[in-house]
C-alpha cells in the first residue's frame, strides 16, 4: 500500500490503527540506534533513512536529485517491511543477519535481496533490529556504494 505523506508522522497516522503503534516503535529504535550522518525522511513514499547531499553531494546515481537512499520501511497490504540496502551489498552482514535471526524471532525468516518482511506484528525482532541499524556507519556506506557503481561504469 502507498501513502501519500509529507513526513514520517504523517505516514504513520495513514496506517490502520493496528499498526501505528509498531510503527511508531519500529521508527523510535531506527532513530535512536541511526549512525552519525544518516537522516530520517520521506524517500519513494516510505519512511526512509538516507546519506543527504549536504554529506555525499553527488546523490544516488539513478537520480542525483535524490539523497543516497540507505534503509526505510513501510506499511504494505500484509506486512510491514523493512528495506536495508547494506544487507544486499555486504554479504557479510547479510550472513550475519540470516544467522542471528532465529535467535531473535520464533517465525521462519521471510526476506528478499534487501527486504525483511514482518507479517505478525507482535513478533518483530525489535532488539535484532537495534544491533542491525548500528552495524553499518555512513561513511562505510558511502565506500560500498561507491564501489559498486564504480564497477558499473
Amino acid at each position: 500500500m502507498q501513502y501519500e505523506a509529507n513526513s514520517p508522522e504523517d505516514y504513520i497516522s495513514q496506517v490502520p490503527q493496528d499498526r501505528q503503534d509498531t510503527l511508531k516503535k519500529l521508527r523510535q529504535v531506527i532513530n535512536d540506534n541511526l549512525p552519525k550522518g544518516f537522516k530520517e525522511g520521506m524517500q519513494y513514499k516510505m519512511i526512509g533513512y538516507f546519506v543527504p547531499h549536504s554529506v555525499y553531494p553527488d546523490g544516488y546515481h539513478c537520480n542525483p536529485k535524490e539523497p543516497l537512499p540507505f534503509m526505510s520501511f513501510a506499511s504494505q497490504k500484509n506486512s510491514v517491511n523493512l528495506y536495508h540496502s547494506g544487507i544486499y551489498a555486504k554479504k557479510e552482514l547479510y550472513d550475519w543477519f540470516v544467522a542471528e535471526y532465529p535467535k531473535h524471532s520464533k517465525r521462519k525468516l521471510d526476506m528478499g535481496k534487501s527486504c525483511i518482511r514482518f507479517k505478525n506484528m507482535d513478533d518483530i525482532p525489535f532488539d535484532l533490529i537495534t544491533e542491525l541499524v548500528k552495524k553499518m556507519t555512513c561513511e562505510e556506506w558511502i565506500d560500498i556504494y561507491e564501489s559498486a557503481v564504480k564497477k558499473k561504469k
